[in-house]
């Protein structure tokens, strides 16, 4: 495999990881400001959650493909 293809895999990588953890984070403080901890979370709170997830699995998926080129 062309080292290209390696570099990419792991630019991608960090890049997912990096918009999931941010992707969560601040989803987690919008709905603290807006809603508080008492409140209970709505759709777009959970939508939120839920895309980061998948940023931050997506990321894990890529990370073993990368692994897998060498």
């Amino acid at each position: 495999m062309p080292p290209i293809f390696k570099a990419l895999a792991s630019v991608s990588a960090w890049i997912l990881f990096v918009c999931g953890c941010i992707t969560g984070l601040m989803t987690t403080i919008n709905w603290a400001v807006i809603i508080g901890f008492i409140g209970a979370p709505g759709l777009n709170v959970w939508m939120g959650w839920g895309l980061g997830a998948v940023q931050l699995v997506l990321a894990v998926v890529v990370m073993r493909l990368r692994q897998k080129m060498e």
